[in-house]
């Protein structure tokens, strides 16, 4: 029988410090008004303190993970951590999670693709399970988006907060899980959402830091239009190549970067808000943890058969969609 890759749990973390719109106006020229009616955003969460990476963050999503699922670290083949703000250049921040919850025998690696990252993750991971290589998978989705956003400029500063979430894949037979993904690319995107420097193209110096080259240049009105067309249009492939129906949907999980892309990838799909998974106003984008974080707050919402997309959008750019059916009663576990 096929085997495919199922969700099998679900864990999350975000910090303790809420950084709220009204916090907002006192660092740049914006109100309440205007950041909630543009982008939904009402609060976000910040990762304070000093030595405080993505990995702390995203330790305590898989340790959740871990223990709400009853799973021991040596048990885990393989982690793969989704992040755009790594703690270091190298080693892997995969590999600092992994030597802090105490694996044994999984390899690690991290996987960067912005905001789609989770998405490409989610699919890697779940190759290894349907191959038959591995039995235990966790993707984790984690940033510190605060690490590289510049207070002094409102196009990004209201966007943006930390948090990470983490899955667990494990094989089934039962026709649940992951059953299809449509992930895409586009480089030519690079000019609209990137960061200027801190790579081998324009290493870190005094003049990088002087000219605040370290943090996220986003062109918005390029980058919205662009992701609501293609955020949209993934999700509605990958929908009608499975034959599903708004009906037949129990959730759309889109990742949450705008309220209005929500919006439009949920019109496109035909689904009502009433089915689309929502966490923009408290979280903000969390970049690589929005949807992880989106099923941690949903988790006793889900059922077992549920249909699922997720969607995502994020800089270079990249896109996606997976359909995934859902693969336990969430609410039976508490």
């Amino acid at each position: 029988m096929k085997i495919t890759a199922a969700i099998t749990g679900v864990g999350s973390y975000v910090p303790d410090y809420v950084l709220t719109n009204q916090e907002l106006e006192t660092l740049v020229d914006t109100t309440d008004e205007w950041i909630v009616s543009r982008t939904g955003i009402k609060e976000r969460h910040i990762l304070k303190g000093e030595n405080q990476g993505t990995s702390v963050m995203a330790i305590k999503a898989v340790e959740q993970l871990l223990a709400k699922t009853g799973t021991r670290a040596e048990e885990i083949d393989l982690l793969i951590c989704a992040t755009t703000t790594p703690d270091l250049v190298f080693p892997a921040t995969a590999n600092i999670i992994s030597a802090a919850i105490g694996t044994t025998k999984a390899f690690s690696f991290d996987m960067q693709a912005a905001c789609s990252g989770f998405l490409y993750a989610l699919t890697t991971g779940a190759q290894f399970i349907q191959s038959g290589t591995y039995k235990k998978v966790v993707v984790v989705g984690a940033d510190k988006m605060s690490s590289i956003i510049d207070y002094t400029d409102r196009s990004t500063c209201i966007i943006f907060g930390d948090g990470a979430g983490a899955v667990l894949l494990e094989p089934t037979t039962d026709g649940l899980g992951l059953l299809d993904h449509e992930l895409c690319s586009d480089g030519r995107g690079e000019q609209h959402l990137h960061q200027k420097a801190g790579g081998s193209r324009r290493p870190p110096s005094a003049e990088t830091v002087a000219n605040r080259e370290h943090f996220v240049y986003q062109e918005g009105a390029a980058v919205f239009k662009f992701a609501v067309k293609n955020m949209a249009d993934v999700a509605a492939q990958v929908a009608d190549r499975n034959h599903l129906s708004a009906d037949d949907i129990a959730w759309l999980v889109p990742h949450q970067a705008n309220k209005r892309i929500i919006d439009a990838t949920a019109q496109r799909v035909g689904i009502g808000p009433e089915k689309v998974m929502l966490t923009i106003q408290k979280y903000g984008n969390t970049t690589n943890a929005t949807i992880p974080l989106c099923l941690a707050d949903y988790e006793q919402q889900l059922r077992k058969g549920d249909n699922l997309i997720f969607a995502a959008f994020g800089g270079g750019f990249t896109w996606g969609a997976l359909y995934v059916k859902w693969a336990y009663d969430s609410a039976s576990r508490n």
